[in-house]
């Protein structure tokens, strides 16, 4: 792989480097995926010798594993570097993700960073953190440049996949989210992921199962399957073995006693009708799809270089909803697309209104640099893209409302939580929805409880 380290001007103190390191803190910005890439990181530099702190403010190394999906998530990245070498300005912050990876001089140029590292060079980090290692640019270079190290190279070079399992919030002791495929070949107009992820990789079946089984031998009763695109899994891995996800699936149910899987976000020309007939017929995976849908318009989808039509889209809901009458279905849908018009919306609306969805993820577009989308004319306004995204958040809501209705005198099961509260429990119903059950209740186990109720987004039972 070819890369070069680039020393990019800024005013650091030279003794900076020379410091002992021994505590770190990971914190993470965005999906998933880079949540499992944080965790990754966290055992790293751990393997290192350096010890986990649970406060920036008292860390001597400060990772920012950070998201560039839209504007705001740079924003909050770069309010946080602000943030912490405000309250902690001996800290070495280094900074990864995807928003190193679009725009590493940008990041080295505020005020605190110390290292800046792309998706590219990721895997090394913890090599990277540690300033007497020979892979480590050399002190002298530093302090004679007096300027943030930036390493960043050719991310569609590279081949590695950085995943560890990693939790809904910091060491909660259920649900682990693992990542099995990182990557996208696809080039949707107005998504950057592809240019700072790279093409799609998959994690080795046997190294999934190996994951999966060291899960379960810890005593974890569900388990996450993400990826940023997650439905490709296995089909880098040529003809001789002709893997797709729905194999990856039938591997880790025949070869692991894990109880429950759950699938991520999975897009609609993934969901094969062999997909669809294994998640409704298995009972140890969770009754939960998850399918991209971001516009209803056909000439908006098109825009956007997705690789289906409305109507294959709703062929695919379809026939999931006909597959399992009470399983969770959501969408990510985005409004304000470039020249999307009152009538495209209004196509979006009424086809999120006519099919089955119990949730969304309603997103307002970011012009994002570097994709086809931030180059088209017809801008939509930002108070214009902002009440169509009021409206379907509200159309949501009533379609969430209306599938959690009739749960109400019936049994559903779920996953304890870790958070109490009033004498409650949270957990997590098989069908996704927020549960809270009366009494004190471990986190990680598996019951059956008896719905009585609804109490804003959640619903209410006793077991």
């Amino acid at each position: 792989m070819q890369y070069s380290w680039r020393l990019i001007p800024q005013k650091i103190a030279s003794g900076t480097y020379n410091k002992p390191v021994s505590s770190f803190y990971v914190e993470n910005f965005g999906c998933r995926a880079t949540q499992a890439d944080g965790a990754a990181i966290e055992r790293q530099l751990a393997d290192k010798g350096l010890v986990r702190s649970d406060d920036a403010s008292a860390a001597e190394v400060v990772v920012l594993n950070t998201c560039t999906v839209t504007a705001s998530a740079d924003q909050d990245a770069r309010a946080t570097i602000r943030r912490i070498h405000r309250q902690n300005p001996e800290a070495r912050i280094l900074v990864t993700g995807c928003y190193a990876q679009r725009a590493p001089d940008e990041i080295a140029a505020l005020p605190g960073v110390s290292l800046v590292v792309g998706n590219s060079h990721k895997h090394q980090l913890a090599e990277l953190a540690m300033p007497m290692r020979d892979s480590f640019v050399p002190l002298a270079a530093i302090a004679d440049a007096q300027g943030a190290p930036a390493m960043v190279g050719d991310i569609f070079a590279h081949t590695e996949l950085l995943a560890a399992p990693v939790f809904d919030s910091d060491h909660e002791k259920t649900r682990p989210n693992l990542k099995v495929q990182d990557g996208c070949n696809n080039r949707c107009s107005f998504c950057i992921i592809p240019f700072v992820r790279g093409r799609s990789r998959s994690l080795k079946l046997d190294e999934v199962i190996g994951n999966v089984d060291r899960l379960v031998a810890n005593g974890y009763r569900e388990i996450v399957l993400s990826g940023i695109n997650l439905g490709r899994w296995g089909r880098e891995f040529g003809s001789e073995t002709r893997y797709r996800f729905v194999d990856l699936l039938r591997q880790i149910l025949d070869r692991t006693s894990v109880a429950k899987l759950r699938i991520s976000s999975v897009e609609p020309m993934d969901w094969s009708d062999d997909l669809i007939s294994l998640v409704a017929s298995s009972g140890r995976i969770c009754r939960h799809a998850h399918v991209p849908l971001q516009s209803g318009s056909d000439r908006i989808l098109r825009k956007m270089h997705r690789k289906y039509r409305p109507w294959h889209y709703e062929d695919r809901i379809t026939k999931i909803r006909a597959a399992m009458p009470a399983a969770a279905i959501g969408a990510d849908v985005m409004v304000g697309f470039p020249g999307e018009t009152d009538e495209d919306f209004e196509q979006t609306r009424a086809f999120i209104e006519r099919l089955p969805f119990t949730y969304l993820h309603v997103f307002t577009y970011s012009s994002r640099p570097g994709t086809p989308s931030a180059e088209m004319v017809d801008q939509v306004p930002v108070h214009t893209a902002r009440e169509r995204n009021r409206v379907l958040r509200e159309l949501a809501a009533a379609k969430k409302l209306k599938f959690q209705q009739q749960f109400v005198g019936s049994r559903l099961e779920a996953i304890t939580l870790t958070h109490e509260a009033n004498g409650r429990t949270e957990a997590l119903t098989d069908n996704y929805q927020k549960l809270w059950i009366e009494g004190a209740h471990a986190p990680n186990q598996s019951l059956v409880a008896e719905i009585t109720g609804i109490e804003g987004e959640a619903l209410v039972g006793h077991l």
